[in-house]
């Protein structure tokens, strides 16, 4: 069963993501976004745990934000282009969220905002 997340900006209540599928599960982590359809407004992927990402056999590029365990924004990548992209290992993160590129900059996320999850059922 495929579990969903919403996702609010804590700091001015602004929805990152209404439709956010949980990654928590080996396969559903291998697997993250490689070889899946575009994302469309609204929707994304956590993969938890995890600290560090890869773009191989993705097909389109996306936006990061890594989150510690109180869903602190301890780092953000924009625009990770597919098979090419690559981001460092963080040892104070547990989670990263997958999102269309230009989203971080449109919603003026910041390193240090801290993220409310409401987990879906």
């Amino acid at each position: 069963m495929t579990k969903y997340v919403k996702i609010y900006n804590g700091r001015d209540n602004s929805l990152v993501g209404d439709k956010i599928r949980v990654a928590d599960t080996f396969w559903t982590r291998f697997k993250g976004l490689m070889l899946a359809p575009d994302l469309a407004e609204g929707e994304g992927l956590i993969i938890t745990p995890c600290n560090s990402i890869h773009m191989m056999f993705m097909r389109y590029p996306i936006d990061a934000i890594f989150i510690d365990a109180s869903n602190k924004v301890v780092a953000l990548y924009e625009n990770l282009r597919p098979w090419i992209g690559l981001t460092k290992l963080y040892s104070n993160v547990v989670s990263v969220i997958e999102l269309p590129s230009g989203l971080v900059n449109k919603l003026g996320l910041k390193i240090d905002d801290t993220l409310r999850l409401e987990y879906l059922q």
